[in-house]
């Protein structure tokens, strides 16, 4: 079938209805007017609401950051597929993770994702449904289907300009949880939800329990996520936020609201951090993606070959989702915090 025919198709069927799995009692239920309890069941999603009628058993993730939130959730056995990808999974989601199929490392097509039948489509920021990304919400909203998108990339920011967007309100773990929540709402798990929520409230009280915030405060952190050239280097007010103030350190560039901006190396030299927080990432889209690539700059660049961070191998790894607003957000708390420790810089 072709291309063309295969959408018009799906335009003429729409979405596949099916009953699901509740929280963990077997089938949902259907009521006297056949719909299962509960349903429907609407969510807003940055501005737009998504209803969905049914527990969806085809979604497809767009962005690795929904997708382990579906995976953790255990609903691997509903997603039918999966898109744009930073870094491996942590152990406890490969055995889950491989029972999805991969539809792109970075954005699949329109026609891929459709040719999955998709009930419901997740993602975690609105340029992965906009243009440029994999389609814009308003072609999915055409075909019956579903579109969430994680409040985190437009919840008190602003995503007209260029670059990653400018944060209009400062971030918290609590619009993490919300996402969460809504996601085991709309598949009807919501004591699972909960549970995750609680654990990572634990993690982080865990992690952070036994730090001096007054003292920490005179530690200055700087986040790099990816580039060398026009390196992107993390505002006051995303998720390297949500760490910096959870540890009550500093980060060098805290003066800026603008999610990711691109700083050149003689103003980070200028700013000297006590610690860089480096993205090590999988991915391969732009120069120096792994922490590898981005020591071995450091270690020889003339403008940052002498950072007292350089000089003293003051390096924290961490993953590009752990860099992210996402459940893995928790995971750069615990490694940020271990690293402190590690280098004497908090008590």
């Amino acid at each position: 079938m072709s291309s063309t025919a295969r959408i018009s198709a799906l335009l003429c069927t729409c979405v596949l209805a099916l009953t699901a799995c509740g929280d963990g009692s077997g089938s949902a239920r259907k009521s006297g007017g056949g719909k299962a309890d509960g349903y429907p069941v609407t969510v807003t999603a940055c501005g737009k609401d998504a209803k969905v009628d049914a527990p969806p058993q085809r979604a497809v993730s767009l962005d690795q950051g929904s997708t382990e939130i579906l995976l953790t959730l255990g609903l691997a056995d509903r997603m039918a597929g999966t898109g744009t990808w930073t870094d491996p999974v942590p152990k406890s989601l490969e055995k889950a993770n491989a029972k999805v199929e991969r539809l792109a490392d970075r954005y699949p097509s329109l026609e891929k994702v459709l040719a999955k039948e998709p009930d419901f489509v997740s993602a975690s920021f609105l340029y992965t449904v906009g243009k440029g990304g994999v389609a814009d919400r308003a072609k999915f909203t055409e075909l019956g289907v579903p579109v969430y998108v994680s409040p985190t990339d437009c919840a008190g920011k602003d995503n007209d300009g260029a670059g990653d967007g400018k944060r209009l309100k400062t971030l918290t773990m609590d619009t993490v949880y919300g996402e969460v929540r809504d996601l085991a709402k709309v598949f009807h798990v919501e004591k699972r939800g909960e549970k995750l929520i609680a654990d990572l409230k634990r993690r982080v009280t865990k992690a952070t329990r036994d730090i001096d915030k007054a003292a920490a405060s005179d530690t200055t952190l700087l986040y790099w996520f990816a580039n060398s050239d026009a390196p992107y280097m993390a505002g006051c007010c995303g998720a390297p936020g949500i760490i910096t103030r959870e540890l009550g350190a500093k980060n060098v560039f805290d003066d800026t609201r603008e999610e990711w901006p691109q700083i050149n190396w003689e103003t980070v030299a200028d700013r000297d951090p006590d610690v860089l927080v480096i993205g090590d990432l999988t991915r391969k889209s732009q120069s120096a993606e792994s922490a590898a690539a981005k020591i071995k700059f450091l270690e020889t660049n003339p403008a940052t070959k002498n950072l007292t961070a350089v000089k003293k191998k003051r390096y924290v790894l961490l993953s590009g989702q752990a860099m992210n607003p996402t459940i893995r957000t928790v995971d750069g708390i615990e490694q940020v915090a271990a690293g402190l420790r590690k280098f004497g810089l908090v008590k």
